[in-house]
């Protein structure tokens, strides 16, 4: 996981174009093996997933474009066969902002609908107050779906399932049936405060239930591929479950008091939770402050 600090990572992850402008030269992309035949790849930016054999190679997210010679070269290390399909978990730089890199060498680039829609028009963060502008046409999805698309491949069935409004509103959590993995993209930080883009349709509640759906499919040796962080098994899945349903019991209940932002910051309702989950890029301050503008939002729609 990139040292960076959080404003540079997020404004990376959420804005493609300014990945051209950061120093990736000393950036090294490292296959961590998951299960035969499927591995993690880890570079700058959120996890890869890979599954290889006759089929050709078969990759969940891309990272960065200025990295997608080093990413095809680990990819080398493992099979000789060239990239087929590339599966988006959602439109954030550090995932998607190789589409076009890997679209040029021959793969075909797939993702929920409104991960092709956020991709292809003009993008504005409230958070950091920042534009992202349209990516080109050659980085954008040629395949897209609403809820569900399957694969198969490399001798498994690969399951590509929609989780609505969690990190975003194009997540998608991807199953490999046989190898019995899991990539849940940036539903799942694990053992860190997760980012939610509020600004593309994310939400607290959402990323919730994205957990849920992960937990609900799969057993005891299910190995789980993040967003971000260290390859996980079930156990850290729900202990980041645990984290984020007392997140929202604890700021729900102060916004049902009529508490202010400034008031919830102040009473850091979180303290206890901090010292293990608050020591990455997303700090203490900058997790409650989105939480509460998700539960607020989430809120307000209740009521009408």
């Amino acid at each position: 996981m990139s040292k960076r600090p959080f404003a540079i990572v997020l404004a990376l992850s959420i804005a493609p174009s300014l990945s051209a402008q950061q120093d990736f030269s000393q950036v090294k992309v490292t296959v961590v093996p998951v299960v035969p035949g499927v591995y993690m790849l880890q570079g700058s930016g959120g996890n890869i997933g890979l599954s290889v054999g006759g089929g050709g190679a078969f990759v969940i997210d891309d990272e960065y474009a200025p990295l997608t010679e080093r990413i095809r070269a680990a990819i080398a290390t493992v099979t000789p066969n060239p990239v087929r399909f590339v599966v988006n978990t959602h439109w954030h730089g550090d995932h998607a902002g190789g589409n076009e890199n890997m679209a040029t060498g021959g793969a075909i680039v797939v993702a929920q609908e409104n991960v092709r829609r956020r991709m292809g028009t003009e993008q504005f963060n409230a958070l950091f107050k920042s534009t992202t502008p349209a990516s080109p046409a050659g980085a954008l999805p040629v395949i897209t779906f609403t809820d569900e698309i399957a694969f198969y491949v490399n001798g498994d069935s690969v399951q590509v399932m929609h989780v609505a409004n969690a990190h975003t509103d194009g997540d998608a959590l991807v199953m490999f049936r046989g190898a019995n993995v899991v990539h849940m993209g940036d539903t799942f930080f694990n053992g860190m405060y997760p980012y939610i883009d509020v600004s593309s349709g994310g939400s607290l509640v959402g990323m919730i239930a994205a957990t849920d759906r992960g937990l609900a499919m799969t057993n005891e040796s299910t190995r789980f591929i993040p967003g971000h962080g260290p390859l996980a098994d079930r156990a850290s899945l729900m202990a980041y479950r645990k984290m984020l349903s007392t997140v929202r019991d604890r700021i729900g209940a102060l916004i049902a008091k009529k508490r202010t932002l400034a008031q919830v910051l102040a009473a850091k309702p979180l303290a206890d939770y901090d010292e293990t989950w608050g020591k990455s890029f997303m700090k203490p301050e900058q997790f409650l402050t989105i939480a509460y503008t998700s539960l607020s939002k989430s809120g307000a729609r209740a009521r009408r």
